[in-house]
């Protein structure tokens, strides 16, 4: 079913990322994971694949698993990187003949090793080339798209950005799901910017619970993303009183109040980034009741 028609008309909802280990034998407790989240009935999950294109295969196979197994609804990722038109329209033929309806469609990372995106194909350039050829090729499918709150890495200025997204979106996106953030004014204030410039899609959330001072550390240098006043400080001092775990807890009573601050201030639901782990989410959503 399309995530468009799951998520209209049902809020809030919660839906779930994860990422293919790249080794097969860490499959089953990946997949002990997956079944444990299945319990609070996301909307929908999906599934990323490495920067570079690595482990597309095993997306593909995942979500197939996840579809006709598990009775999930999924989202695979799909990339500008590596692309072409035979590898496009192989790859949404394997996920349409496993049911699959759904694809986030990103212009990608670059490989490992390598400081800026290069495209391999002039066609393909940016996520809105990827959705555009989708939108004309496979009208069947339902696409979601990236938003950047604090605006893309490479992006000259936020109006830039939102222009880029309206791109997408107009193009044939159906909703946007947001890259992490840590501070709700952040979305709040992306969410009036986008809506003045006339997108009126879902823009979902996207929260990443920091359960560990070096994932924070990372997200940042990665991402861009700022942090609230005293956020990192109050995370340093529970490393010191209680370790790893006093951490975990600090960083997941953050995640539940913004997801709870989100939802009350008229997100239509949340996207969280799982990490492959259950206990946390789990957590998160259930304090919600």
């Amino acid at each position: 079913m399309k995530i468009s028609q799951l998520i209209s008309g049902r809020s809030p909802f919660f839906s779930l990322e994860f990422f293919p280990p790249k080794d097969k034998s860490a499959w089953p407790a990946f997949f002990d994971q997956v079944e444990k989240l299945k319990e609070v009935d996301p909307a929908f999950v999906s599934v990323t694949y490495g920067a570079g294109g690595s482990t597309q295969a095993n997306t593909l196979e995942i979500v197939d698993k996840m579809k006709n197994e598990l009775g999930l609804e999924p989202m695979a990722h799909l990339t500008c990187v590596g692309a072409s038109r035979d590898r496009i329209t192989n790859f949404m033929s394997q996920i349409r003949q496993a049911g699959v309806q759904n694809v986030l469609a990103l212009r990608g990372d670059p490989p490992k090793g390598e400081d800026s995106f290069v495209p391999d194909s002039e066609e393909f350039q940016h996520a809105s080339d990827l959705v555009s050829f989708i939108s004309r090729e496979f009208p069947d499918v339902c696409m979601g798209v990236a938003a950047y709150p604090e605006g893309h890495v490479e992006a000259v200025s936020l109006d830039e950005d939102v222009f880029f997204l309206k791109k997408k979106l107009d193009q044939g996106g159906e909703f946007a799901v947001t890259q992490l953030f840590f501070d709700n004014k952040v979305y709040f204030d992306f969410i009036k910017r986008v809506r003045s410039a006339g997108v009126d899609k879902p823009i979902i959330p996207g929260i990443l619970p920091v359960t560990a001072i070096g994932i924070i550390k990372k997200s940042i240098s990665l991402s861009g993303a700022s942090l609230p006043d005293g956020f990192m400080e109050s995370l340093e001092k529970a490393e010191k009183r209680g370790g790893p775990e006093e951490v975990k807890r600090v960083g997941t009573e953050h995640a539940i109040n913004q997801v709870r601050g989100l939802i009350k201030g008229g997100a239509p639901g949340v996207h969280l980034y799982t990490l492959n782990k259950a206990e946390t989410c789990l957590e998160i959503i259930k304090s919600l009741g």
